[in-house]
Formats: structure tokens, C-alpha cells, sequence
């Protein structure tokens, strides 16, 4: 399992996680979720996220029904206490910009093992509150280790604040196929404009739902 070489991230680590840190993110963002039941309990997975605030990987880790192993930028990796937090629940330090082999090598191993990969696919952090462009990391992992990817959206961190309490919400597409697709570069880039695509979608939904007062038990519209 994936947890014999990263970092002994085994099942009661996530657990606890979810109880202690997640239910804080649950309660401190009123997080609701949608489209839970999209969410594949088991097997390799790819899970494509937007990133718009420093609290989404708090959020999305409350809200994911299995563990996953999030990507994180290896500044905070090195930051003191913050660095033995993460690791402590399986994330997977990245150099942004540059090739990162051992990264990559990572990333392809999570999803070999049957285990979720989280992977933010902008890279960074967008400022604007809207998904920006994805990158090829997400794609590349699907078609090399033949895993579906799962696309979420999050909306509303990009203006949260401990202090503002503002809500938080998330939606769960369908699991994506890409099987068909070359894993070589041209493969690559087609996928990830489907995952920009599918993720954008999501998060315009999750517009409509806020107009709606975020109503419970709502259904995620197919793609």
C-alpha cells in the first residue's frame, strides 16, 4: 500500500485527521457538499481540485469519503511545524516550476497502489476567485497509471477568514475515463483541457447554488 512509503500515512492518521482538523473546517467555513456520491470509495484515483485559498486543502480533506494523498509546495513542507503536520497526513512535497522526478515518481506510486492522489491543478493559488488554466501533472498521473479522475470545485474561500465566517462550498463531478487517450504529451494536454473544463463547470454550478441559498440534497448535473 501506498502508505508503506509516504510518510506512514496508514487509515487511522486519516481518520483523525478528519475528525480533528476537518470537523474544525467543517464548522469554521459551514462547508456543504455536493455530489458525494460521485466519489469512487476505492481503487487509483486522480482527485483534479481548483485552489483558491489556503483553507481548500482543509476542506476538501473534510469532505473526501476515502484518504487522500495531497500535493503540497515544498516551502510548506520546510516551514517548521507546518511541514510535520502535512507529512504527518500524507502529503507529497512538490517544487513548483521545475521537473521534481521524486514528485512524479510519488504521484504515479499513490495511484498504483489504489490509493486518491489530490492534486490542486493550477499549481497555485488564484487570487481572482475563479479556476485558472490546469496543468498537465493531474493528467499525466491518469493515462500513465490508467486511473479515472475525479474533478472538484470549491467556492467561497477565496474570501475566508477565521473571522468571517463566510460559507464554503464544494461539488463532486463523475469520474472521468481517459483509456483512450496516448499517454504521451498530446494525450496529456487533451485531458487536462477536459479537466479545466469539468472543473470550471462544477464551479459555475456551485455559483447558482449559493443564488439558491445552498440548498440541501441537491444533485450534481452530469457534464
Amino acid at each position: 500500500m501506498a502508505g508503506e512509503y509516504l510518510y506512514g500515512y496508514s487509515p487511522w492518521r486519516f481518520k483523525v485527521g478528519q475528525a480533528v482538523i476537518g470537523g474544525a473546517a467543517r464548522m469554521l467555513t459551514r462547508l456543504r457538499v455536493y455530489g458525494l456520491e460521485g466519489f469512487p470509495r476505492e481503487g487509483g484515483l486522480v482527485f483534479a481540485m481548483n485552489h483558491l485559498g489556503w483553507v481548500d486543502p482543509l476542506c476538501f480533506g473534510a469532505a473526501a469519503p476515502r484518504r487522500v494523498y495531497f500535493l503540497a509546495k515544498v516551502e510548506a513542507d520546510r516551514l517548521p511545524g507546518l511541514g510535520q503536520l502535512i507529512r504527518f497526513f500524507g502529503s507529497i512535497p512538490v517544487r513548483r516550476g521545475e521537473s521534481d522526478r521524486d514528485a512524479v515518481r510519488l504521484m504515479r506510486e499513490v495511484a498504483r497502489a489504489d490509493e486518491a492522489l489530490g492534486v490542486f491543478v493550477e499549481g497555485t493559488r488564484q487570487r481572482s476567485g475563479v479556476p485558472g488554466e490546469a496543468k498537465l501533472g493531474a493528467a499525466m498521473v491518469a493515462l500513465r497509471e490508467d486511473v479515472p479522475v475525479l474533478c472538484g470545485a470549491i467556492r467561497g474561500t477565496e474570501s475566508w477568514q477565521p473571522w468571517n465566517f463566510r460559507p464554503v462550498s464544494i461539488a463532486f463531478g463523475r469520474p472521468l475515463s481517459f483509456s483512450g487517450l496516448p499517454a504521451g504529451s498530446k494525450g496529456y494536454r487533451e485531458a487536462t483541457a477536459e479537466i479545466e473544463r469539468e472543473i470550471y463547470r462544477l464551479w459555475e454550478w456551485l455559483g447558482d447554488v449559493n443564488e439558491q441559498g445552498r440548498p440541501r440534497g441537491l444533485v450534481v448535473p452530469p457534464a
